[in-house]
């Protein structure tokens, strides 16, 4: 089976071709930077250049694959790489491609609360692409992952506190969310692209706890025997930045109004119980993922 996985040099992406490939899947990846795929093309993977956005290079991308993979975003996209553009347009194109290429199974990775209210635009892009390819005849499994571990605590939290013993969040940090390992999804898209079970279904996904943005960060802190330090930028002021930089950058006004939205706006949380009862598959706590990054900071601080 030929399997196309779109969004390939992401975090969710490159583990799902790392799988793939160790399943012996052949595995074709389309991304915009070739020299970000040396790794992929030494690993037995076929690189195309293209871009969601470029429909004749999406359609050399899906010619001959039988499985197609769709995990790109631009939620922090700018300029031709907007979310308008990648995420809606992109993708809708990319189904539209698969349809006329006779695509066996097509994945889309959307994301957790994805709806048609929803108070962020890109929940409601996501929602209005499941949609579209709902309605276009594929065998489609829809999945809609948690905020990822790899970013959303680490990148955006524990990362920080690791480096310089301090976190910066917006808002008060005290909303129970989910986080889920992206290595944990990857396996639920390998699954999807030939389990009958999950033809045709959305399969909503996320991590076995819920935590608060501050006791992740004090879950660092305890992991790495640091005092956690954590301040707190008020909700108000990252709605008026998010207000100021959406001209300029309408990605990073997106993710500072999302993050500061009341509490109450939408719930991200998640209980993982009817999921890990239906699969046997692992799934990564917090406490695992932060015990793995500390020991990488560890391993790569100078002696």
């Amino acid at each position: 089976m030929l399997t196309l996985v779109v969004g390939a040099t992401g975090v969710l992406g490159s583990e799902v071709v790392r799988l793939l490939v160790a399943q012996g899947h052949r595995v074709r990846v389309m991304t915009r930077r070739e020299d970000r795929a040396d790794g992929l093309r030494a690993a037995g993977v076929e690189v195309h250049v293209g871009d969601l956005i470029d429909p004749a290079s999406v359609a050399r991308a899906c010619d001959g694959a039988q499985g197609v993979v769709a995990a790109a975003h631009a939620l922090i996209g700018r300029g031709r790489n907007r979310s308008e553009h990648v995420d809606d347009l992109g993708n809708r194109n990319l189904v539209a491609t698969a349809v006329a290429a006779q695509v066996q199974r097509f994945v889309y990775v959307s994301a957790l609360g994805a709806a048609p209210d929803h108070p962020v635009d890109f929940f409601r892009t996501k929602f209005a692409v499941e949609q579209c390819l709902k309605s276009s005849g594929l065998e489609y499994t829809v999945l809609r992952p948690a905020a990822f571990m790899e970013w959303h605590m680490h990148e955006f939290n524990g990362k920080a506190v690791l480096r310089r013993g301090r976190a910066q969040l917006i808002g008060s940090g005290n909303k129970p969310r989910n986080f889920v390992s992206a290595r944990d999804v990857s396996r639920f898209v390998a699954l999807a692209l030939h389990a009958a079970s999950l033809r045709n279904r959305v399969l909503e996904l996320g991590g076995p706890t819920n935590l608060s943005n501050n006791e992740v960060a004090r879950l660092y802190a305890t992991a790495a025997g640091i005092e956690p330090r954590v301040s707190h930028l008020p909700a108000g002021v990252a709605r008026l930045i998010a207000r100021v930089a959406r001209p300029l950058h309408p990605g990073v006004s997106r993710v500072l109004a999302l993050a500061s939205l009341p509490d109450s706006a939408f719930d991200e949380s998640f209980d993982s119980r009817r999921l890990q009862a239906e699969f046997d598959v692992p799934l990564t706590t917090p406490e695992e993922f932060v015990r793995q990054q500390v020991d990488l900071w560890r391993g790569s601080r100078p002696h």
